[in-house]
C-alpha cells in the first residue's frame, strides 16, 4: 500500500489535506510535539479522526520531543487519551515511552531518532516500532539497502523545509538560547546570515545564508522511491496554512496516481475519488527554491545563500526599465529569440529546439502579484504590482532594478484567490440496487471497498401510469447524494413492475440507507484496523552502540532503563539536561567546502560558484574555517571520511 502523508497544523488543515488526496495526516498533540506552535486540542484531534476514517485515511499524532522524568506521567495519560480517540499511531522520539504503561497503539519512530543505518532501523523494528521515518539525507541506494535488510514500513520526506542537521542531532539552539530543537522550540540558527572566515580571520564570504537549505522536492523520484522500499511519502509543513496544504497535497496526489495507474503492484491506501477544480503548482506555494537533496548524489547548489524567505517561482529577467515601469523576458522567450536569430548556428538552433519544448510559457502577471529579486546588497527585495499594460509592469512603488535582474513571483494574486474557493471534492463510489420484497422494497448499497448494506422498507405497491418515467425518477432520486461523502457509480432498478413513489419517500429511504452504510463503514474500519500489539521480536536485541553520548538524547530515567535493557553500558545525559562543553552542535551532510569548490574529493570546475562572486584562495583556505554571526563564532569541522560537516 502506498500512502501520501500530509501535515495538519490544525483541524482545518487536516480536513483540507484529506479533501485534496491525503491517505494519512499527521497532527501535533496538545503538548510534547516537535513543533511547539502546532499543538491541538483532543477535541479537534477526535473530530479529525472521525472525518478521516470515513475515507480510510489514517491519523498519526506527533508526540516526538524528548521528555523529562516529571513529564512522563502526563505523557502516559495523554497517550491513553489519544488512543481512546481512535488515532492510528503515535510518532515518537523518546524511548522512555516504550517503558510506560501505554495502550497497544502503533508507534512510528520519528526522524528525530536519527534513522540512517541498517542497524538502527533493525533495532527499532525489533523493539516494536511499526514504522520508521528515515533520515532525509539518505540516497535511493541507502534506502534500498535498509529495506532489503528489514521488514518494517519505511516513511520518507518528499517535500518541504529541510533542517541542515541530521534530525535530532542539532543542539545549537539549545546551547545558545536554551530553546531545544528536540523539544519543538528551535531558534533556527541555520536560517541566519553568516560571514565565512579562515584561520587567520580572513573574510572569504560576507553575510550569506550558508546553512540555509532550499526546500525539498522529490516529485521526480516518487516511483524510484517506491521501488526502493518507501511506502509512505511525507510532506513537511505542520506550521503551514491550509492553502499550502491544499496545493502541495493535490500536486503529489496527482503525481502518485499517475504511477498507480501504470503500476498495479502498488495500491492506494485510502478510498474516495478526488476531483480537483484547479491545477496544483508547488512553485506557487512557499518555497526557498527546490532541491532533491542527496537522493541520487551530492550536489553543490542545495543551499539558498541569499535569503531564508520564500522566493516563489522564477518568471524571467528584466529586459527594459522605464521611469515607473519595467518589462520582462523569460527563458522561453529568450530561447525563441535564439532560435529565430540568423546568427545562431545550425547545431545551436537544434539544441534550442530540443530545450524550448520543456520551458514554461511566458507567465501572466496580474494586478496585485507580489514580485521579488535579489538587490545590489545581496538581499531579497519585494514589491507589489499595481497594474500591467501592454507588457509593461507598473509597481506600486518602483524599486531600484536593472536590466538583467532575475525576477521571481512569491505571491500570485489569481492563484491565491482560486485557493480560497472550493478546490476539490472527495467522493466514495456507491453501487445502488433498488428491488422489491413480498411486503415492500429494499435498497442495497455497495461501496468501493465492497462493504454492502441492505435496508428493507415495508410499503404498499402502487403501479405507475408511465413505467419508463417512474423508473427514471427512482434512479434520479436515489442518485441525489450531493450533500454526502458519496456519489452514485451505478443505479439499478430490479422490480417486476414499475411502481409509483412520492419523491419525498424515496429521498427518506435513500437518507436512511446512506446513514446506515456510513455507520457500517465506521464499524468495518475499526475491525480492520485492530489495535497494534507491541511486537518485541527479539527481547534481548542489543542496541547498535554500547555507548550513548549526548547524541543519544536520553533525558529521563525510563529512556535510560530502556537502553540498559538492550545492552548499552554507558549513557551520558542528553544535552537538554547537561550541556556538553566543547562538542559539535550540528551534524550536517551539507558541506560548505563542497559547495564552494574546496572539496578534496571533487574538482572545483564542475561546481557553480556564481552566488558567491569572486573568492580568493578558494583552492586551499587555511583551516579551521569559522561562521560568524554578530558576536558569535562557530568553528567548522570537516570529517571527509564520512562526508560530514560539524558546526562547533
Amino acid at each position: 500500500m502506498i500512502e501520501l502523508l500530509s501535515p495538519a497544523k490544525n483541524l482545518e488543515c487536516g480536513i483540507a489535506a484529506i479533501n485534496h488526496g491525503a491517505d494519512a495526516v499527521y497532527i501535533g498533540a496538545p503538548m510534547f510535539g516537535a513543533r511547539a506552535n502546532a499543538g491541538n486540542s483532543l477535541e479537534d484531534i477526535e473530530m479529525l479522526v472521525k472525518y478521516a476514517h470515513q475515507y480510510c485515511v489514517k491519523v498519526y499524532v506527533a508526540l516526538n520531543t524528548v521528555l523529562t522524568d516529571d513529564q512522563l506521567p502526563e505523557a502516559e495519560k495523554l497517550i491513553r487519551q489519544i488512543y481512546n480517540l481512535g488515532a492510528d499511531a503515535l510518532i515518537i522520539q523518546d524511548m522512555g515511552i516504550l517503558e510506560l504503561d501505554i495502550p497497544p497503539i502503533a508507534l512510528h519512530a520519528s526522524t528525530q531518532t536519527d534513522n540512517r543505518t541498517v542497524e538502527k532501523v533493525q533495532f527499532l523494528e525489533s523493539v516494536g516500532f511499526s514504522r520508521v521515518v528515515l533520515a532525509r539525507e539518505l540516497s535511493l541506494q541507502e534506502i534500498k539497502t535498509i529495506h532489503s535488510h528489514t521488514n518494517v514500513a519505511l516513511e520518507a520526506f518528499v517535500h518541504g523545509a529541510l533542517c541542515v542537521s541530521y534530525s535530532g542531532q542539532c543542539y545549537i539552539s539549545q546551547a545558545v538560547t536554551g530553546r531545544s530543537a528536540n523539544r519543538g522550540e528551535c531558534a533556527q540558527f541555520c536560517r541566519l546570515p553568516y560571514d565565512l572566515t579562515d584561520a587567520d580571520g580572513k573574510l572569504l564570504i560576507k553575510n550569506k545564508h550558508l546553512l540555509s537549505l532550499k526546500d525539498l522536492n522529490r516529485s521526480a523520484y516518487l516511483e524510484q522511491m517506491m521501488d526502493a522500499g518507501i511506502s509512505s511519502f511525507k510532506i513537511e509543513g505542520r506550521l503551514k496554512d491550509a492553502d499550502y496544504v491544499k496545493n502541495v497535497t493535490a500536486f503529489y496526489r496527482k503525481k502518485i496516481d499517475e504511477i498507480l495507474e501504470r503500476r498495479p503492484d502498488f495500491q492506494k491506501s485510502s478510498v474516495g475519488k478526488i476531483t480537483f477544480f484547479f491545477e496544483p503548482k508547488v512553485e506557487k506555494s512557499f518555497n526557498r527554491g527546490f532541491t532533491d537533496y542527496f537522493i541520487t548524489d551530492r550536489q553543490a547548489d542545495i543551499i539558498q545563500p541569499d535569503t531564508p524567505k520564500s522566493i516563489g517561482e522564477k518568471i524571467g529577467q528584466i529586459s527594459k526599465v522605464g521611469k515607473n515601469y519595467f518589462e520582462i523576458v523569460n527563458d522561453f522567450e529568450i530561447a525563441g529569440r535564439a532560435r529565430n536569430d540568423k546568427k545562431t548556428s545550425g547545431s545551436a538552433r537544434h539544441c534550442v529546439l530540443n530545450l524550448i519544448q520543456y520551458l514554461p510559457q511566458s507567465p501572466k502577471i496580474n494586478n496585485g502579484d507580489g514580485l521579488c529579486f535579489i538587490n545590489s546588497d545581496g538581499e531579497l527585495e519585494g514589491f507589489r504590482v499595481n497594474r500591467v499594460e501592454n507588457g509593461m509592469i507598473f509597481p506600486a512603488t518602483m524599486p531600484e532594478i536593472t536590466v538583467g535582474t532575475t525576477l521571481f513571483r512569491n505571491f500570485d494574486f489569481e492563484f491565491d484567490k482560486t485557493l480560497k474557493q472550493k478546490t476539490s471534492e472527495r467522493k466514495i463510489a456507491l453501487d445502488i440496487l433498488f428491488s422489491e420484497t413480498e411486503t415492500g422494497f429494499y435498497i442495497r448499497l455497495t461501496d468501493e471497498e465492497n462493504i454492502s448494506l441492505e435496508l428493507s422498507f415495508p410499503h404498499e405497491k402502487q403501479l405507475a401510469k408511465n413505467s419508463e418515467t417512474a423508473r427514471e425518477n427512482i434512479k434520479t432520486q436515489l442518485s441525489k447524494l450531493g450533500n454526502t461523502i458519496y456519489e452514485a457509480r451505478t443505479v439499478e432498478i430490479d422490480t417486476k413492475e414499475a411502481y409509483f413513489f412520492p419523491n419525498s419517500l424515496l429521498n427518506e429511504w435513500r437518507r436512511q440507507a446512506v446513514e446506515k452504510i456510513s455507520e457500517l463503514r465506521v464499524t468495518s474500519y475499526k475491525l480492520r484496523v485492530t489495535s497494534y500489539k507491541l511486537r518485541v521480536t527479539e527481547k534481548n536485541r542489543i542496541a547498535p552502540s554500547r555507548v550513548l553520548t549526548y547524541l543519544g538524547n536520553v533525558t529521563n530515567k525510563k529512556a535510560e532503563a530502556f537502553y540498559k535493557k538492550h545492552g548499552v553500558e554507558q549513557i551520558e545525559p542528553g544535552f537538554e539536561l547537561q550541556a556538553q562543553a566543547d562538542v559539535p552542535l550540528m551534524f550536517c551532510k551539507h558541506c560548505v567546502k563542497f559547495t564552494l569548490g574546496c572539496c578534496p574529493k571533487k574538482p572545483k570546475d564542475i561546481l557553480n560558484l556564481t552566488s558567491f562572486g569572486n573568492l580568493l584562495d578558494l583552492d586551499s583556505p587555511k583551516e579551521p574555517l569559522f561562521l560568524k554571526n554578530k558576536n558569535r563564532n562557530f568553528e567548522l569541522i570537516f570529517d571527509c571520511a564520512k562526508c560530514e560537516m560539524w558546526v562547533k
